[in-house]
């Protein structure tokens, strides 16, 4: 089977990123009647900054083609997860702490 690979570039509160997109990344649909998708996000620039979903830059994360679809497409989708995750506590004390000078 040939596989169906997107890719997308994005811009997050100043963080470039590249998202990579397999809508039948495990093709069971015809068995199981749903397919397994595969979504790759990852910070470019500034290479690997943390992010309210990683804090290595890079996240690999499994769902269904029907869940992305449901906010757009896989771009829609990794903006409206990222500004979920950021309304955090710990995401705006990191967002804060990176923003203050320290002596020591």
């Amino acid at each position: 089977m040939t596989r169906h690979i997107e890719t997308f570039d994005a811009i997050w509160n100043g963080i470039r990123l590249a998202i990579t997109w397999e809508p039948h990344w495990l093709s069971t649909g015809d068995s199981l009647g749903w397919d397994t998708a595969h979504l790759e996000i990852e910070a470019v620039s500034p290479d690997r900054a943390m992010l309210p979903i990683t804090e290595t830059g890079f996240r690999s994360h499994f769902t269904t083609a029907e869940v992305i679809e449901s906010y757009g497409g896989p771009v829609a989708f990794v903006r409206a997860w990222l500004d979920e995750e950021a309304a955090a506590p710990a995401w705006k004390q990191h967002v804060a702490s990176a923003r203050q000078l320290t002596l020591f």
